[in-house]
């Protein structure tokens, strides 16, 4: 029986890709790099900001100290840009409600880094009570490392089998597995359905409120 579910943030809760992309293409654009569309920044997220900084910049321009300056930059007008755009994904906030009025509890776990993952989750989701929020950073390594997902697990009270892990990349998909929570990927985000079956969604979801049907 399912009694907790762990959502992955951005891609998944959160439709974070233009604020994301907006930080990003300010310092390309200040140092005369090319500059990227929405799209191409969704093949980019996923990994953490550093890994999408490095995906942003030309291949040319990827050593330790151009990366460090850019990440920094990035990370400097992200912070005060996080919230500009980035908005819960239609049906997002029914889907909590239902959850919470079945009494299952809900956590976040992000790769993003935490401090800005509490920013994010303290102005989109503050209506619904969450067991666990967890970004990157600090002793919590990155996803596909299941640590987080098992802390959260612990902090639950369930066992990882009483826990649907929800994202939008084959990067969750296989931090359900690791942990061993069960697998749902959804069709919103980020990422496409052959990327999430390639890396163990045992079930796709289309809409929010689909994700009910796993609870029947």
């Amino acid at each position: 029986m399912i009694k907790g579910v762990v959502f992955d943030l951005d891609g998944t809760l959160a439709n974070s890709i233009e604020d994301l992309a907006d930080s990003m293409n300010a310092v390309l654009k200040e140092k005369k790099f090319p500059t990227h569309d929405y799209a191409t920044f969704k093949t980019y997220v996923g990994r953490g900001l550093q890994s999408m900084v490095k995906n942003a910049l030309p291949e040319s321009s990827s050593d330790e100290a151009t990366l460090k300056e850019c990440f920094d930059k990035m990370m400097e007008l992200y912070d005060k840009n996080c919230i500009n755009k980035t908005c819960l994904y239609p049906g997002i906030p029914e889907l909590l409600t239902a959850l919470q009025k079945k009494g299952i509890k809900i956590a976040v776990f992000s790769n993003k880094a935490n401090e800005l993952t509490q920013k994010v989750v303290q102005d989109l989701l503050a209506d619904w009570p969450l067991a666990l929020v967890i970004g990157a950073g600090g002793d919590i390594p990155r996803k596909p490392d299941a640590k987080g997902a098992l802390l959260i697990s612990e902090k639950m009270g369930f066992t990882p089998e009483e826990i649907i892990y929800v994202g939008d990349s084959g990067v969750d998909m296989q931090t359900a597995h690791n942990a061993g929570m069960y697998a749902a990927g959804v069709l919103w985000g980020f990422r496409d359905m052959e990327e999430l079956l390639e890396n163990g969604a045992q079930t796709l979801v289309e809409n929010p409120m689909d994700l009910l049907e796993s609870f029947n």
